[in-house]
């Protein structure tokens, strides 16, 4: 059986009134991730905690080994949305990101909406298992097949998919090995916007527990000015 360590960490930063992001995080069911309110909606908390509740919930409800079907957990955590949204806020809505990996036998199960992100340490290599669901990624990706795409730079973070919009989100899902000694954090962007590639990497990888790493890393985000939100899920693996 997996041995692993895990720990969250979260800080409303120094300008936000308002902590919006949560943790999808249960031990008794190895789930470990984030949710973050959409930026420029109202109710942002609200969306952020249904996600995680009903993410969380599903997943606990499930039989050991019964299927997994990540992308059928995931609608249902956006239909959810939905509905609250049209409760709290009927003429706007509401939005979150959505990042976790459910730890299954050996493998490590990531779904990903938004632009949370996943990261992964191994052997020292730090890889960002998720990409951002953004206006300037979805017109690369575009451009990549041939078209011809432009945007307005100033909404080039904007995001393309998140939990609450109308129609299911395109959940992206990896089934990865696991290993003894990897490493994996789960946080929103109010961390990545603030701390480069390889501090994450010193940072991930000098930690001496889930704890330190989560801590150290929201720490830094908020010492830098802390504009946003700042939330960390980190995962040690010590067998597989």
């Amino acid at each position: 059986m997996t041995l692993l360590r895990a720990a969250g960490f979260t800080d409303i930063g120094k300008v936000r009134k308002e902590n919006e992001d949560r943790m999808v995080f249960s031990d008794r069911v190895r789930l470990y991730g984030v949710a973050d309110g959409v930026g420029g909606l109202p109710g942002g908390a609200e969306a952020a905690q249904e996600t995680a509740d009903v993410v969380t919930a599903e997943i606990k409800a499930l039989e050991a080994d019964s299927p997994l079907d990540l992308q059928a957990i995931v609608t249902k955590a956006n239909d959810a949305v939905i509905v609250l949204g049209q409760r709290i806020s009927p003429g706007m809505g509401i939005g979150s990101t959505l990042t976790f990996g459910l730890v299954r036998g050996s493998r490590l199960h990531v779904a990903h909406v938004g632009d949370s992100r996943a990261y992964s340490l191994r052997g020292g290599q730090l890889t960002c298992l998720t990409e951002d669901h953004s206006v300037e990624n979805e017109a690369r990706r575009r451009r990549a097949k041939g078209e011809v795409v432009y945007y307005n730079e100033a909404h080039r973070g904007a995001l393309t998919r998140c939990m609450g919009q109308p129609t299911p989100p395109e959940v992206d899902l990896l089934n990865l090995p696991l290993r003894a000694e990897d490493r994996y954090i789960f946080c929103t962007d109010g961390v990545t916007r603030m701390i480069t590639d390889r501090e994450l990497r010193d940072i991930i990888g000098q930690g001496d527990s889930p704890d330190r790493i989560a801590k150290d890393l929201v720490s830094l985000a908020v010492e830098r000015g802390g504009p946003d939100n700042a939330t960390v899920v980190a995962v040690i693996i010590d067998a597989a």
